[in-house]
């Protein structure tokens, strides 16, 4: 029934602009206003290779509590690097902290996963950026 659809993600914020602001100017990614719905709030968040992702102002909004967002980069220590000189914080998990260094990233071994640190947006949603091992 689905098989041939073009699916997209969304996810809720509770501050709109504020989340235009931090997809837009400190992820550097390109933001638009969802042209259909003026005045709403409503959010596309334009990715590579992929189909966009809605994000909608929910008043109620309860942070997601696991990762919504993973961001693939070639080089995890200049993105955590980038993102900190950004003032982006990285979270750190009791149960990495063996595998955590001072940075928040994840260092797992040969053929154990992707190198990995999470942060959340101004909303408190969960994203990371990984780096494949």
């Amino acid at each position: 029934m689905f098989r041939d659809t073009k699916a997209f993600s969304g996810f809720s914020v509770n501050d709109p602009e504020a989340a235009r602001t931090f997809y837009g100017e400190t992820l550097g990614m390109h933001v638009t206003d969802v042209e259909a719905m003026p005045g709403y709030g409503l959010l596309t968040l334009h990715v590579a290779g992929s189909n966009n992702i809605l994000i909608y102002p929910k008043p109620d909004h309860t942070p997601a509590t696991f990762t919504i967002l993973n961001f693939p980069v070639e080089d995890i220590d200049t993105a955590v690097d980038e993102l900190t000189a950004r003032g982006v914080e990285f979270l750190r998990y009791p149960q990495f902290e063996d595998a955590m260094d001072d940075k928040g990233i994840v260092r797992a071994g040969p053929g154990e996963g992707p190198q990995i640190a999470w942060f959340t947006d101004p909303a408190g949603n969960v994203l990371s950026v990984l780096q494949e091992a």
